[in-house]
This record gives structure tokens, C-alpha cells and sequence, in this order.
């Protein structure tokens, strides 16, 4: 993108309970049944660590797309279908609202199987299942688990890094989740990957230039989805506009104006990102298989 310079690739992002994190997940994966993944159906590969496979091998996967009411359709189903090719169990929720979160006890018996008939065989018929969850900070796991063991018992909020201990979930009476901490990896060096974690609020916003970051994303959208940048924000789109060039547009167009009728292009710089993560301007996914 030729109008931003805003510094994410090498950026490090390791805190302590993070490390912490790490060391957990590889002392407790031996006792789990199955690992699952929530990603963010709107980025699935940049809101993955890549560590997890490493950490997890060997455990049968499952992915949880999670938010897929603010994803584009057709490239979820295209993703469902890139993740079920690696073999991994797939599930499409929005956690928030609800939806898929009652599959999620079947989905884990039937990609147990067979191990929970090999139980069976040896009279443990009953035997409780544990899987451990894992996800990026700002995911929504907290919520999707509050959501299959329909009772507030993680901690959630809108924003990253809230839950910082393990804490064991009783789904029914033979099947327990293990809520993890979020946990990102010790550096971006894919420039889009910061992006993408970045618009959907995965890293907070006070590390971040947000008038950059904004100009970025206005971009984006404006060669991939133009005809909801100019629903929204009542904007021509012409050609050689930066993402720059829109985001003072959108805020002339509503009224953000300082002395000298100057454009207060941080404050539409906020709106813009708080509507993209609302959903509030439509449904969109930002990276695809093939990328």
C-alpha cells in the first residue's frame, strides 16, 4: 500500500504471562484430548500463532472461525473448506451472538471418535474429554466458551489480554475445556499480519499510529470493497486516492472539523476503526487460501 508507514514489522510483543502461557500450554497438553484453535474468520492466518502447531502436535484440531457474521461469506466457506483439507474439524460460530456455539460438544465427540470408542472397548464409556482453547488475544474465546458451557464462568471483554491464568470450564457432565490466556508470538516480520491484528484490535490501539493505521485500512477496503466505503461514508472514490485522502474525505463528509476547517482526520481515524470492528460497515474478509 503506497499512502502508510506504520511501523508493525519487527514490532515485538512478548509479555510475560505470555512466555507463561507458553510454558503452560506445554506442560498441560499431554492430559488433553484435542486442542481448539479460535481464529478470526475475517483474518484466519494472520490471527493463528504459528507456534501452536508446534506446541499442540500430535492432538486432533479443531478450528473455530470465529465473528463469521462480520466475515465475507463466500471467502468463509472457502477457508472452511482450506482448513478441513488439513484435516482439522471446522466450525463456524459468532460467539458473541450465539450462533454455532451449540454444535461445539457434537463436533468435539465426533472428531473423537474413534478414540472415544477405543474408550468404550475398555468399559470407559462416560470418560471426561478435555480440550484445551487456545487463541490471540481479542479472539473472542472467552466468550465463545461462556457461550457452549452457556454459563459466564470466563472472564471476557472487548479487548486484548484479559484473561491471564488457566481456568478448567465444565461443559457437561464428560466434557471440560481448558480456557488459556492469549497468546501472541515474540514478532511481527509479515508487515500485513500486524495490519490485520492491528484493524481488529488484536494489539492495542496506544501502541499504534491510528491515523496510519486507519489510512491503511480506508485503502484496503477502497480497492476491495468500494461500494460499502462510498455507502457508508457518501464518498467518491477516484482514482490516485490514498487511504489518506478518503479518511479526510469521510470526515469532512461528517462534520469532523477543527479551526480553519481542517479535517480532525484522528477522530474519523477512530470511527473508522470502531465501525470495521462493529461490523458496522459490512461484512469483509482481508487475506484468502491462496494469499
Amino acid at each position: 500500500m503506497r499512502c502508510c508507514t506504520v511501523q508493525i514489522e519487527g514490532l515485538s510483543w512478548f509479555p510475560g504471562h505470555m512466555t507463561k502461557t507458553k510454558r503452560m500450554i506445554q506442560a498441560e497438553i499431554k492430559h488433553m484430548d484435542a486442542v481448539c484453535e479460535i481464529l478470526d474468520a475475517r483474518i484466519p492466518i494472520s490471527s493463528r500463532n504459528p507456534d501452536v502447531d508446534e506446541l499442540t502436535e500430535g492432538k486432533p484440531r479443531m478450528v473455530v472461525l470465529n465473528r463469521v457474521d462480520q466475515a465475507d461469506p463466500a471467502q468463509t466457506r472457502r477457508w472452511a473448506a482450506y482448513f478441513r483439507g488439513k484435516g482439522y474439524a471446522v466450525l463456524e460460530a459468532n460467539a458473541k451472538g450465539g450462533a454455532g456455539t451449540a454444535q461445539f460438544a457434537s463436533a468435539v465427540r465426533e472428531l473423537l471418535h474413534d478414540k472415544l470408542a477405543a474408550y468404550a472397548e475398555k468399559g470407559q464409556v462416560g470418560r471426561v474429554v478435555r480440550v484445551m482453547v487456545l487463541g490471540i488475544p481479542n479472539v473472542g474465546k472467552s466468550t465463545f466458551i461462556n457461550k457452549v458451557a452457556k454459563r459466564k464462568t470466563a472472564r471476557a471483554e472487548d479487548r486484548p489480554g484479559v484473561t491471564r491464568t488457566k481456568q478448567w470450564v465444565p461443559v457437561d457432565n464428560t466434557l471440560e475445556l481448558l480456557d488459556t490466556p492469549g497468546i501472541l508470538w515474540p514478532k511481527f516480520d509479515d508487515v500485513n499480519v500486524g495490519m490485520h491484528l492491528a484493524f481488529t484490535g488484536a494489539i492495542k490501539d496506544d501502541v499504534m499510529d491510528l491515523e496510519e493505521l486507519a489510512s491503511y485500512l480506508m485503502e484496503y477496503l477502497s480497492h476491495h470493497y468500494a461500494d460499502a466505503v462510498k455507502e457508508r461514508y457518501k464518498i467518491e472514490i477516484e482514482e490516485g486516492d490514498s487511504g489518506y485522502d478518503l479518511l479526510i474525505k469521510a470526515g469532512r463528509k461528517r462534520g469532523f472539523l477543527m479551526r480553519g476547517a481542517e479535517v480532525d482526520t484522528e477522530r474519523m481515524a477512530r470511527i473508522l476503526l470502531d465501525e470495521f470492528r462493529a461490523g458496522k460497515l459490512g461484512r469483509f474478509t482481508l487475506e484468502t487460501p491462496e494469499e
